[in-house]
C-alpha cells in the first residue's frame, strides 16, 4: 500500500468517525434534553464529553493533516477552489464546535449540580442549548458540504 493510499484510508475513517460522532452526540444530546429528565441529561452530556475528547479531538486534528498530507503527495495546488473552499467550511465548523463543546460542559456541569441540589435546572441550561443547537446547523452543514467537495473534486 502507497503512503497516499494509507493517508487516504486514515482520512476517510477520522471522516467517517468524526462525522458520525458528531451526528450521533448531537442525537443523543438532543433526546436527552428533551426527555426533561435530569438523571438522562447529567449522564448523557457526561459521555457526550468524554466521547468529544476520545473520538472528535483526534479526528479533528487528524483530518486536516492526513488532507493536507495527501494534497502535498498529490501534488495539487492549494489554490484549487475546491481544497479552499473546504478548507474554509472546516475552519466554520470548527469554529462552531469549539463553543458546542464549552456549552456541552456546562449544560453538564449544570444538570450534575441541579441533580446533586435536588432543584430543577436553572433557565441558563436552556439557553446554552438553544445555543448549541443554533450551532450544530451550520457545523453539520458544513461537513456535508465537505464530503461533497471532497468525492466531487468541482474543478
Amino acid at each position: 500500500m502507497t503512503l497516499y493510499l494509507l493517508l487516504k484510508t486514515l482520512h476517510i475513517l477520522s471522516s467517517t468517525l468524526l462525522f458520525g460522532t458528531g451526528l450521533g452526540s448531537a442525537w443523543y444530546a438532543w433526546r436527552a434534553w428533551k426527555s426533561g429528565e435530569l438523571t438522562v441529561i447529567a449522564t448523557t452530556f457526561r459521555h457526550l464529553v468524554v466521547a468529544d475528547w476520545l473520538f472528535t479531538t483526534p479526528t479533528a486534528i487528524i483530518q486536516p493533516l492526513s488532507g493536507l498530507a495527501m494534497v502535498h503527495l498529490a501534488g495539487w495546488s492549494l489554490g484549487q477552489h475546491w481544497l479552499l473552499a473546504s478548507l474554509a467550511l472546516y475552519v466554520l465548523a470548527g469554529l462552531c464546535w469549539l463553543p458546542v463543546v464549552w456549552l456541552q460542559l456546562r449544560v453538564r456541569d449544570l444538570a450534575v449540580q441541579a441533580l446533586r441540589d435536588g432543584t430543577p435546572l436553572p433557565p441558563l441550561a436552556g439557553r446554552y442549548m438553544a445555543w448549541w443547537f443554533a450551532l450544530g446547523w451550520p457545523a453539520f452543514t458544513a461537513f456535508v458540504a465537505i464530503f461533497f467537495l471532497m468525492v466531487v473534486k468541482p474543478a
